[in-house]
């Protein structure tokens, strides 16, 4: 079977490819037989209910500083494709919700992955509050009332703003910290978003595991640990991955959750777990692949192309 793939990514030109997952697909998908395009969000256009982006074709190779080789830029209409991979990186702005209603006049003629009503319904701090037992005590507001009665409830907090990536803006309170206040005033200068606020947890020192699931599935997980004395774990911040072993308690919560990634055509998603707790659902383009793969060998992004292979056939 040959698949003609379209990607909707950052420019290919400044991705890192030795840590980059969307390439690792790329890469995999190429291997397998399947034609690459990339496009850009700027270039999306929906024009008497079609979907159009101007993008172009694309073989990859692991080289540095020459990975992609690129065709002449083309406008196409987006059901050409089998398949578009919806990959660019957040901030799941209104930018980012504008291009699944594009994306979503195609699926499922053509198979976006990941489903793009889902994804829009699916904010990742926020999805994972349909599972309430599974994660640490939250609370998502914009009521300083509310946050003040939470703090009181629970001491040691750590505040996150609600569509934030990457462990930006994340800080960590103290039950008697005086900044968390001045840090609320310069949240609401920013936006209306409410921020969230959720328990610490100390297991954090140890580690934030990503663990990656195909189709409701585990596949593997590797470990994130923060720098000396930060609370942060994302790569983005400077977390060191290491590997790391699926405990009783993580395919504990990935048989709760799996069922509904599944149902909602999710078929890539990066979970992550710190200690006994899910504290978030990544659904928008998911990493942790590379380091998965060199850690474990096991290939999550040829899992996922089995996956959408059958589904295509």
């Amino acid at each position: 079977m040959s698949l003609k793939v379209a990607v909707q990514m950052d420019p290919i030109e400044g991705i890192n490819i030795e840590a980059d997952t969307t390439f690792l697909m790329m890469e995999q998908a190429q291997a397998r037989g399947h034609s690459l395009f990339v496009y850009t969000t700027d270039t999306l256009a929906l024009e008497d209910g079609r979907a159009f982006a101007r993008g172009r074709d694309v073989a990859v190779q692991r080289v540095k500083d020459g990975h992609a080789t690129l065709g002449d830029f083309r406008r196409t209409e987006l059901t050409e494709f089998d398949v578009i991979l919806l990959r660019q990186d957040p901030p799941f702005d209104m930018h980012y919700i504008d291009t699944t209603f594009v994306l979503e006049a195609v699926h499922p003629k053509t198979l976006v992955v990941n489903n793009p009503i889902e994804v829009r319904n699916a904010p990742e701090k926020l999805f994972v509050t349909k599972f309430p037992s599974l994660q640490p005590p939250t609370l998502i507001t914009n009521d300083r009332q509310a946050i003040a009665d939470f703090r009181k409830r629970h001491g040691d907090v750590v505040l996150k703003p609600l569509n934030g990536r990457g462990g930006s803006g994340v800080t960590r309170h103290l039950s008697d910290d005086p900044n968390l206040d001045a840090l609320l005033e310069l949240h609401a200068e920013i936006g209306r978003e409410p921020v969230i606020l959720q328990k610490f947890l100390p297991a954090v020192t140890k580690g934030d595991k990503r663990i990656l699931l195909v189709d409701g599935e585990a596949v593997g997980a590797i470990n994130r640990v923060p720098e000396k004395g930060q609370i942060r774990s994302n790569m983005a911040v400077g977390g060191k991955p290491e590997p790391v072993e699926l405990s009783a308690r993580d395919l504990e919560i990935c048989a709760a959750i799996g069922p509904e990634l599944k149902r909602r055509g999710l078929l890539f998603v990066g979970i992550d777990v710190i200690g006994d707790y899910l504290t978030e659902i990544n659904v928008t383009s998911p990493t942790g692949a590379v380091a998965l793969k060199r850690f474990t060998g096991i290939d999550a992004a040829a899992i996922l192309w089995e996956k959408i292979e059958a589904i295509r056939a």
